[in-house]
């Protein structure tokens, strides 16, 4: 084989396929391609390897060994081995649920494979190109975005039927197969895994047809056809220990418990789950972890032992959390959403309701009216309308200036934005980062929701939600803000009484505006104090780039950002002074340095108080 040099990964694999799992065989392989100079079957070798290691369950090592292919290919510019690592790091990524890794690597191999025309590519390419959407299908399907990945293994389906690779067909249709029945479609989950097996016979994988088989016995437990299930989990069980893979001898563990426990034989039950359990811990299987402990939870429910029920319920849900955290951020997305649709129709009822009575109301009154003192009436009922109309005309104006202003409170780009933020804290597996920043995007929500049905709120309140705000805004800035609050000591922010969200815009302003463009250290100081009398006085400075010269920037950015905010504001201070002597006002101030240049601004609201 060495004097005979073939290049391609089909080429090597044809001669050398029946040696593949020979840890050994690949080992001399690798020190004879060394002493030739002859990089391709190197590579086949040392990847062949890491499959070994990865269907083991040693993700470490196999990833070490990928690792050393991905060089390797980089050095020989091997572009059809190097997209064949870059698919056998993604799949360790993935079945170690490291989902950002996993998705970049197979996006990065797809991108490098879509670079070769369609004639060129080699057969081992076309495959390769098969694994990298089948791996993107996969983590969809960890994401439970299961319509996307069905789409996925059906593209990489196709493309196998076109090389008439079963292995690839018999892997598709047990993926295919796994997101129908995570929807609850057990009749075509059960068509496809069944496909599968079919195919996996047809090969002989004996890997292969053990997965088909417990997928299918599972299917059988929610069907309610114990002994078919039982008699297909037991015969896998044996045939999985042969094997030597632990992840899949815990999962049959776990679906032999779950069995067990629905046909009430509750001391196998134990036996499986325990077992599953110590594997799954062993080798670090969390989703697994889960799953036992969820089985355990149920069965000493069953047994009346509540206490060590509800302890495998909490080391279920401890597990659980690493595996789906990211259903806590669409939680809030779709709390949001809820929130602000169930409002509205709420208001949209609530005045249609008031035009129906205000009409029966009006009808009655011109009927009696007409009979006593027609007169009297018609004037009355002018007046009235006249007064109506104008009431309903300033609620309608007040009712759409707190929707606009909730509307710049809650813009999607900042929702987009912050939500992406605390997504790649989670993808990134910094799990404390992200409930941190959860925890206080969730509760500026709710203070800006509740606050937005609020004429006015304390000074105190207010100053809580642009706190919020101003931290959820410096993960975009890298934390390279610096936010201050100072308030005079003869102050009650407890008791003074401002506009609800009336602040924020203008932070917003200078974030985006004065600060944005500013290289090195970034300020903003709040500072809230007593003005003349009648009136507080807040300031709001930042040392950013000055007015004029974020216009011009402004001017030349192709996405401009409209500041309605500060409009907004300024319409519902002056309607919030309507109930007071004085009248507010808004000073803006540049800041100039002792050259004379811009070096910052200041906003001053004069806001007139009890």
């Amino acid at each position: 084989m060495i004097a005979a040099t073939p290049r391609t990964y089909a080429e090597i694999d044809s001669l050398l396929r029946e040696f593949r799992k020979d840890t050994l065989s690949m080992r001399f392989v690798i020190e004879a391609s060394k002493k030739n100079n002859y990089p391709e079957a190197e590579l086949y070798a040392i990847n062949q390897i890491g499959r070994v290691y990865r269907d083991i369950s040693n993700y470490p090592k196999a990833l070490a060994l990928f690792q050393e292919a991905l060089k390797l290919s980089i050095q020989a510019e091997n572009i059809e081995f190097r997209i064949y690592s870059l698919n056998m790091i993604s799949v360790a990524y993935r079945r170690t649920e490291a989902i950002k890794s996993a998705l970049d690597y197979s996006q990065e191999a797809l991108e490098l494979a879509e670079t070769i025309k369609p004639e060129d590519r080699s057969i081992g390419l076309k495959r390769s190109i098969n694994v990298s959407l089948n791996s993107i299908g996969n983590i969809y399907q960890l994401l439970e975005q299961y319509e996307l990945a069905i789409q996925k293994f059906k593209e990489s389906m196709q493309l196998e039927k076109e090389l008439g690779n079963k292995l690839g067909l018999a892997i598709n249709h047990q993926n295919v197969g796994e997101c129908y029945e995570a929807q609850g479609k057990l009749e075509p989950a059960l068509e496809n895994f069944q496909k599968s097996l079919s195919y996996n016979e047809e090969i002989n994988s004996e890997k292969g047809k053990i997965i088909c088989n417990y997928s299918i016995a599972h299917v059988y437990v929610h069907m309610d056809r114990m002994d078919e299930a039982l008699a297909l989990l037991q015969s896998s069980l044996k045939r999985a220990n042969a094997l030597g893979d632990q992840e899949i001898i815990a999962t049959i563990l776990n679906n032999l418990g779950w069995a067990n426990l629905n046909t009430g034989d509750y001391n196998q039950a134990e036996s499986y789950l325990l077992e599953g359990l110590k594997i799954a811990k062993a080798y670090n299987f969390p989703s697994e972890i889960a799953e036992a402990n969820k089985f355990l939870s149920e069965l000493w429910m069953k047994k009346d032992d509540f206490k060590k029920a509800m302890n495998y319920y909490k080391e279920s849900k401890k597990y659980e959390e690493q595996v789906t955290n990211n259903l806590n951020v669409r939680y809030v997305n779709d709390m949001i959403v809820r929130y602000e649709a169930e409002k509205q129709n709420d208001q949209l009822k609530s005045l249609e309701e008031e035009v129906k009575n205000q009409a029966i109301t009006l009808r009655k009154n011109r009927t009696m009216l007409l009979i006593t003192f027609i007169g009297l009436a018609l004037a009355a009922g002018i007046l009235y309308i006249l007064y109506r109309q104008y009431q309903l005309s300033s609620e309608k104006k007040l009712l759409t200036l707190e929707q606009t202003m909730l509307r710049s409170q809650m813009n999607p780009h900042f929702l987009f934005n912050s939500l992406n933020s605390i997504k790649l804290y989670i993808i990134n597996n910094e799990k404390k980062n992200a409930v941190h920043y959860l925890n206080k995007f969730s509760k500026l929500v709710r203070k800006i929701l509740e606050a937005s049905s609020q004429r006015e709120i304390s000074l105190a309140e207010e100053l809580e939600t642009v706190e919020l705000y101003m931290n959820i805004e410096n993960i975009r800035f890298s934390n390279e803000i610096i936010f201050k609050v100072n308030i005079a000591d003869d102050i009650d922010v407890h008791n003074v009484k401002i506009p609800s969200l009336i602040l924020q815009p203008f932070l917003e302003n200078a974030l985006w505006h004065g600060l944005s463009s500013k290289e090195g250290e970034k300020n903003i100081q709040l500072d809230v104090m007593k003005g003349r009398e009648g009136f507080i006085r807040i300031a709001i400075t930042d040392d950013g780039v000055g007015r004029d010269a974020a216009e011009k920037i402004k001017e030349r950015k192709v996405l401009k950002r409209k500041s309605v905010g500060i409009d907004i504001t300024k319409e519902r201070l002056a309607n919030f002074s309507k109930d007071y002597q004085n009248s507010f006002q808004v000073e803006i101030i540049d800041i100039y340095d002792t050259e004379n240049n811009p070096s910052g601004t200041k906003i001053l609201l004069h806001i007139p108080t009890i």
